[in-house]
């Protein structure tokens, strides 16, 4: 059995293995030891691919867009995505609109 190690996060000792990951009690992190940080704020894309800004993504589903009648279809290319302090969304522009997508919606 290995040694536990302390929280990345709030750096207590009360931590367990459920034998996937590595549970923080006190703060609710959760972390796997061949994350070497606790860099859970990589923004991914539907299939796991690690998004960058400037990258370009297809759309993988049809999605409504709340407050207007426009639909974004589902194929769709985004090109210059831009990363927000949010790892589950991306800023981009389709058709000339700014719009808010969410990750997993999306793939590299």
């Amino acid at each position: 059995m290995s040694e536990l190690i302390d929280c990345p996060v709030c750096q207590m000792d009360n931590t367990y293995f459920d034998g996937t990951v590595n549970i923080c009690p006190d703060c609710g992190h959760e972390w796997t030891d061949s994350d070497g940080s606790a860099d859970d704020n990589t923004p991914k894309d539907s299939n796991g691919a690690l998004l960058e800004d400037g990258d370009s993504v297809t759309v993988i589903k049809d999605l409504k867009v709340r407050g207007s009648s426009m639909v974004i279809k589902r194929g769709t290319k985004v090109k210059s995505i831009r990363l927000t302090g949010n790892p589950e969304e991306v800023d981009c522009k389709i058709d000339g609109s700014s719009i808010v997508l969410k990750t997993c919606f999306l793939k590299k």
